[in-house]
């Protein structure tokens, strides 16, 4: 059963930072494209950052210069580098998996999903 399971959300202030980290149980990570949306309340699953097999990477305008996506194929696991928080990135953070190997800023190309976890920052 394929898995991933996010970790290293919490509480933070505004202008901290937070790394989050996604452990994928997929035969095929090494050759997915992973990424992080997020869900604000009643809002929609927003894309946040993407990164390629073989590192290439494509972020949303609002989280650019602040965070930073990695992956460690060794390790089954993709990152997330969130510096200089903003109440406005308060969400649920879920990681998934696109068999098909291309980052894409829509949900539906994606075939696993994390559980998510909570990132909330205050002002």
């Amino acid at each position: 059963q394929v898995q991933l399971v996010e970790s290293g959300g919490g509480l933070v202030q505004a202008g901290d930072s937070l790394r989050l980290s996604c452990v994928a149980s997929t035969r095929t990570f090494s050759r997915d494209a992973m990424a992080w949306f997020r869900q604000a309340p009643r809002k929609e699953y927003v894309f946040v950052a993407g990164i390629t097999w073989n590192g290439g990477t494509n972020y949303a305008d609002s989280v650019k210069g602040r965070f930073t996506i990695s992956r460690d194929n060794a390790k089954n696991t993709v990152y997330i580098q969130m510096n200089s928080l903003r109440p406005e990135d308060t969400a649920v953070y879920y990681c998934a998996a696109n068999r098909g190997g291309a980052v894409v800023t829509t949900v539906a190309p994606y075939d696993y999903w994390g559980q998510g976890t909570q990132v909330t920052v205050s002002s």
